[in-house]
């Protein structure tokens, strides 16, 4: 019986023959893909957390939260009575200009109010009450949550 195992790679003294690799061609994006599904989860969880810039002390109620599909308008007062639209600082009387040149969705634009707990609620109230005569009909007040534990 008997086999025939070809060449195998040895030459006719026994040894292997030497091959010559040839370069890689094809770009290797495993690494990539893995960076890129890293830094996803990042902003996934960072996004959140980066709604507002104006550092304000929450009043704490026991109201539940509201839940949106959209980011709403965000109207702060700062505890010396600052006004801010989103980030930026605004007069009171610019605030229905203002309003009015961002809302996408006119009049039903959710807009949220937050003040600081040191600020009086007249002067909270007095800006809640000139985005209602301005029209606008979803405005909620920002509080923060008690915690009952």
């Amino acid at each position: 019986m008997s086999m025939d195992i070809g060449d195998c790679g040895l030459g006719s003294s026994g040894r292997k023959r030497r091959q010559r690799t040839q370069p890689m061609t094809q770009i290797n994006v495993t690494p990539f893909v893995d960076v890129m599904l890293v830094l996803l989860i990042v902003f996934m969880i960072t996004a959140p957390l980066m709604t507002v810039g104006v550092p304000i002390e929450l009043p704490k109620t026991e109201a539940g939260q509201v839940e949106g599909s959209k980011q709403p308008l965000v109207i702060s007062l700062d505890a010396k009575g600052r006004i801010f639209l989103q980030e930026t600082e605004i007069k009171m009387d610019d605030i229905i200009a203002k309003l009015n040149a961002i809302a996408k969705s006119g009049f039903k634009e959710r807009i949220y109010i937050q003040g600081d707990k040191n600020l009086m609620f007249g002067e909270i109230s007095k800006v809640m009450g000139r985005i209602s005569r301005a029209g606008f009909t979803r405005i909620t007040v920002i509080t923060d949550t008690l915690d009952n534990g």
